[in-house]
């Protein structure tokens, strides 16, 4: 996750003054109201970007590849990708219409046929190249049993007071495999899991946190803060998840603080799905990076090209990489950074997870 919000030009600096505001409210314990409307220039920090052209994606190289199937659990066990330590990663469900915090999505319900579904996921990490050696801060599980997978993007301004948020990610999606692993077989309740979760993570820092599984009923999610998923059929995006943020490049995040946000701030998702459908899961240096179109882009070409899901998440990651080394080329950031009033050309160096999942079908017995 970036520290700041936007930068005064390619050759000279990325202004901050986002990092330090993120920070200020996650440490000063006032978590009622959120001021966000100071862009002064005069207020910024400033971090420097040299590293834009320096990137070599090819030592910073994470995979990992899971098949799960809902009619029949294997015996395999859970796996967390925990970046520093280069170990692996998750899936989930999830959408309803109940209040503002449920959101349903117009697809077709394959729950109602005799089909079983499964999940088919692989995922790919590529640290920002200034945070290789500990692993950089974003975190993902693949939850083979549970069909479940999980990303988390620790906000980078920590480190300016000596603190890995990198360790709160990890954590967190650790945590919410034991508390995936503590819920019935038949009735997950994500939101209990991120509580759970939330309230287990005892290291300093914050994150964002995205969790999905797969039921009988379709997905079902949580997600809070600027992590996302979006569902692809026949080349389409027929469900994207809405970022949460206080302001722009400053997301919602669960923290070691009482100062953080809530899990029950998080939103709520359950959409219905069907065989062929794709499942795209990643952090912000994902979707920061590329449009919907480049990610859909790459989906169809690896399916007509019958790759696997760990080699399509490379695929989509390594292009994400590409986009965040540009400083010319727009971006969906630089977009949201000019409409919110900066300016920012081209891409965003980050952390990247992508985590992919096909979803697949067995006839019912």
């Amino acid at each position: 996750m970036a520290v700041c919000g936007s930068r005064t030009s390619h050759t000279g600096h990325f202004v901050g003054n986002m990092a330090a505001r993120r920070l200020h409210y996650c440490m000063s314990g006032n978590n009622s109201t959120v001021s966000y409307s100071n862009r002064s220039i005069e207020n910024v920090r400033k971090a420097n970007i040299s590293l834009r052209n320096k990137c070599q994606p090819g030592n910073f190289m994470l995979s990992q590849y899971f098949r799960t199937s809902v009619a029949k659990m294997t015996s395999q066990g859970f796996r967390i990708l925990s970046p520093a330590r280069f170990s692996f990663g998750t899936t989930s469900p999830g959408l309803s219409g109940d209040n503002s915090k449920e959101q349903a999505a117009n697809t077709v319900d394959s729950s109602k046929g005799k089909i079983r579904l499964e999940l088919n996921s692989g995922s790919f990490y590529l640290p920002h190249p200034a945070k290789a050696k500990t692993g950089g801060e974003d975190a993902h599980f693949i939850c083979g049993p549970a069909q479940a997978i999980g990303v988390a993007d620790g906000v980078g301004g920590w480190a300016d007071h000596g603190i890995d948020a990198g360790e709160y990610a990890r954590e967190l999606m650790s945590n919410s495999i034991s508390a995936i692993q503590e819920e019935p077989k038949d009735s997950i309740d994500l939101m209990r899991v991120l509580e759970k979760a939330h309230m287990r993570t005892k290291a300093r820092g914050s994150s964002t946190a995205c969790i999905i599984a797969l039921t009988d009923e379709g997905l079902y999610a949580v997600n809070l803060g600027d992590s996302r998923f979006m569902l692809v059929r026949h080349g389409s995006a027929i469900f994207e998840s809405p970022v949460q943020q206080h302001g722009f490049n400053f997301p919602y995040q669960l923290g070691g603080s009482s100062a953080g946000d809530l899990p029950s701030l998080a939103d709520v998702f359950k959409v219905t799905v069907a065989p062929g459908d794709v499942l795209v899961a990643g952090t912000d240096g994902l979707f920061d990076n590329l449009y919907d179109a480049d990610i859909m882009g790459v989906v169809i070409h690896a399916v007509e090209d019958g790759l696997g899901p760990q080699m399509t998440a490379q695929k989509i990651a390594a292009l994400a990489q590409q986009r965040a080394m540009d400083p010319i080329k727009p971006s969906p950031f630089s977009d949201a950074a000019k409409e919110a009033g900066f300016e920012y050309p081209g891409g965003k160096l980050d952390d990247i997870t992508v985590v992919v999942s096909y979803i697949t079908s067995n006839a019912n017995p």
